[in-house]
């Protein structure tokens, strides 16, 4: 709970008009959402409070790496995070014509905790395959890769020359 405790943000007190703020995003921060696909992770989120008089602007901005594994070697490299979001607060009883840029709050709310929103923007801006940058442009030296390369289906018949089992459905045209 500590680790999130620092993203729990009171609102009543502050006047109207733009306030930063700043966190710093590791592995603790992670770990409270039992979240362990990389290893380290060194990310500087900023959020930026709009606060008016019936609702809030909240705009958060995420930047820097996280460790990860590649899905092909297992080899680790470092995978940039450049995410933005906005999110409107506003004040009332929920309804079902919600969407994920508003946000409602009950009357009479003095906080908001602002982790989940720094939470999904590093996660929904990891990619699905997870590539070594050496392996897309040929540099990175590695025994699963030989190993691989190896075992690497080889080509039987010549390019250019065709395969006799698909001669029987040119005769149906």
């Amino acid at each position: 709970m500590d680790a999130i405790k620092d993203f729990t943000l009171p609102f009543v007190g502050l006047k109207e008009g733009k306030h930063h703020f700043k966190f710093t995003i590791d592995n603790t921060f992670f770990a409270h959402f039992e979240f362990n696909d990389f290893n380290n992770a060194l990310l500087n989120g900023e959020l930026i409070l709009d606060k008016k008089s019936s609702f809030l602007e909240l705009h958060f901005d995420v930047k820097g790496t996280v460790e990860l594994p590649c899905d092909v070697s297992m080899e680790l490299f470092n995978y940039p995070i450049d995410a933005d979001y906005d999110l409107i607060v506003k004040f009332g009883t929920p309804n079902s014509q919600i969407t994920d840029e508003i946000l409602i709050l009950p009357e009479g709310s003095y906080q908001i905790n602002v982790a989940q929103y720094f939470y999904e923007m590093v996660v929904l801006n990891l990619p699905l395959k997870r590539v070594h940058p050496g392996i897309e442009d040929g540099t990175l030296q590695s025994e699963i890769l030989d190993k691989l390369k190896a075992l690497e289906p080889k080509e039987t018949h010549l390019k250019g020359s065709e395969d006799p089992r698909w001669n029987k459905l040119k005769d149906l045209l």
